[in-house]
């Protein structure tokens, strides 16, 4: 039942166990105390009495039977297991994403936006306008309730929040939001464990997390940089409006493109870049700082709320590590159902590909790791080993200055 109509089917029970309440006090007050006279009246009052009180516990078992239903639901911390899938974008977290989901006791199908208190953008421009011309860019719920002056003035002078933080306030308004939207949508299921997906709008996604749902479980989903900033060129390639539209996308930048697309062979037989020096420097940079801040904080924050996977190692053995990001969330994790869960979302099950045959327009490019040195020229390899290198190590991947 969802949660909503939940509440209203409690409040109105509560009116009528009050109606009767009163009804029950009415019908006391009609009986007088020593009517010996009026025999029949009195017993009528009784039977009264009596069927009122038998109405009034029956509302009372309904109302306490509402109760408890509404707190699987109604967003409390103790209600349902909750967890995150955190990750770089193009690090593989969609991939999760949809095995968790084929789980029979798992939902994990949005993207919430629920963290970065100062995410004010979306990923890419495909937003809509005002009359002004202003690009609607809705960030993150976090901030836009941290940005609301009328929201914060609220907060500083009502009765019931004004000697407290403001900051902690939303914080906690961030939290029972979150939980809210979550546990209705698992309401609507048979499933018991719900989970987002939450890509990386900042370095503190994680400690946000961490201070705002401690008890939540948190997936980081990692994968090699350069593939990452190849992977995410083509998803440029693809999302990004041109510069003439009021896009990113440069003229340069398209010209490879198509040239790239007309045939890849040539391009990099060329030894031609992919990238321009500023993206690879950029690229390395974020990913350095993104992921390094959530390899630092998730273990000490969350201590064994947290868990890594490489996306290599999903390519490797993925029964093996869904299996244990199965058991981190609490879900059963038997041979049976992982495997089902695998082979729903395998590369090939959902490109009708098998895994290295490149589509460039595809969300679904690829599915291989290492794809970067075969396209990564002598100049990115250097730019990007000199940035990242040390992270990469640390990591498990080959540093690789070039």
């Amino acid at each position: 039942m969802p949660v909503f109509r939940n509440f209203m089917d409690f409040q109105v029970l509560r009116g009528i166990r009050a109606f009767l309440d009163v009804e029950a006090g009415l019908v006391r007050g009609m009986v007088p105390e020593r009517d010996t006279g009026r025999k029949g009246g009195r017993e009528a009052s009784e039977r009264e009495i009596s069927r009122l009180r038998k109405e009034l516990a029956e509302t009372n078992e309904e109302l306490a039977g509402l109760k408890n239903a509404g707190s699987s639901t109604d967003g409390r911390r103790e209600s349902f297991p909750v967890f995150f899938v955190v990750g770089w974008p193009k690090s593989g977290t969609t991939w999760v994403q949809g095995m968790l989901n084929q789980h029979p006791e798992v939902l994990c199908r949005g993207e919430g936006k629920f963290f970065g208190r100062d995410d004010r953008n979306e990923t890419f421009e495909k937003v809509p306008v005002n009359a002004r011309g202003q690009m609607l860019r809705p960030g993150s719920l976090y901030n836009i309730l941290a940005e609301s002056e009328d929201l914060r003035i609220w907060l500083e002078r009502t009765w019931w929040t004004r000697e407290g933080d403001a900051e902690e306030q939303i914080s906690l308004l961030v939290r029972e939001a979150a939980l809210g939207f979550l546990g209705r949508e698992l309401s609507k299921t048979n499933k018991k464990i719900v989970g987002d997906k939450t890509p990386f709008a900042g370095a503190e996604t994680v400690r946000e997390i961490g201070g705002i749902l401690p008890e939540a479980k948190v997936i980081h989903v990692v994968r090699d940089g350069r593939d990452v900033a190849v992977s995410h060129t083509h998803h440029r390639w693809n999302r990004v409006r041109p510069v003439e539209e009021g896009g990113r996308l440069t003229p340069e930048e398209r010209d490879k493109r198509d040239r790239y697309r007309e045939d890849p062979e040539k391009f990099l037989a060329s030894g031609e870049s992919i990238f321009s020096e500023e993206y690879i420097t950029s690229a390395a940079k974020a990913w350095r700082s993104q992921i390094g801040g959530a390899h630092r904080d998730g273990p000490l924050l969350l201590g064994e709320n947290y868990a890594e996977v490489r996306y290599e190692d999903l390519l490797e053995r993925p029964e093996e590590e869904m299996r244990r990001l199965f058991r981190l969330i609490g879900a059963r994790d038997d041979g049976g159902v992982v495997r089902r869960c695998v082979e729903k979302r395998s590369f090939e099950s959902i490109t009708r590909r098998p895994a290295g045959d490149e589509d460039s327009a595809s969300f679904f490019r690829k599915g291989v790791a290492g794809d970067w040195r075969s396209v990564f020229t002598e100049r990115d390899r250097r730019i990007y080993g000199e940035i990242a290198g040390d992270l990469l190590a640390e990591l498990g991947y080959d540093r690789d200055k070039g």
